[in-house]
Formats: structure tokens, C-alpha cells, sequence
């Protein structure tokens, strides 16, 4: 993994708000570990935009995107 790559990850709740956040590979493997594991009751965690705490038993599902295809020409 190149230094600093982040992952979309997407959050959705059992009450329809969903959350997008940018996370390391190893913080996306954590909460789905978490997730699978079925505690702790919440969840920490740092994104590039700050630090979330989220309680996992509100949480419907989590889908993890693959590397962002890009549009148009680059290198």
C-alpha cells in the first residue's frame, strides 16, 4: 500500500443516515472486524476529516469501495 492511501468506506444506519468516510486500510480491517465480532458496544476511530465514535449495533451494513476508478486521461 502506498503511504498515506486511504479507503472509502461507507456506513449506513438502521435509521436511513448513511456516513462516508476516508480511513486507512488498517482502520477499514478494524471496524469490520469489530463489526464481525459483534463487540465492543462502539467503535473509534480517525478519518481524514476528524474522529468518529460509532455505536455498532445502530449500524445496517458497511460497504467497503474498492480503489476509485478515475474519469478521463492521467498517468
Amino acid at each position: 500500500m502506498a503511504d498515506g492511501e486511504r479507503t472509502r468506506v461507507e456506513i449506513a444506519f438502521r435509521d436511513g443516515q448513511s456516513l462516508t468516510v476516508f480511513v486507512t486500510p488498517e482502520t477499514a480491517d478494524a471496524l469490520e472486524g469489530a463489526i464481525g465480532a459483534g463487540s465492543p458496544e462502539a467503535v473509534a476511530f480517525e478519518a481524514e476529516d476528524g474522529r468518529y465514535t460509532v455505536v455498532l449495533g445502530t449500524i445496517a451494513f458497511v460497504k467497503r469501495h474498492v480503489r476509485e476508478s478515475r474519469v478521463g486521461f492521467g498517468a
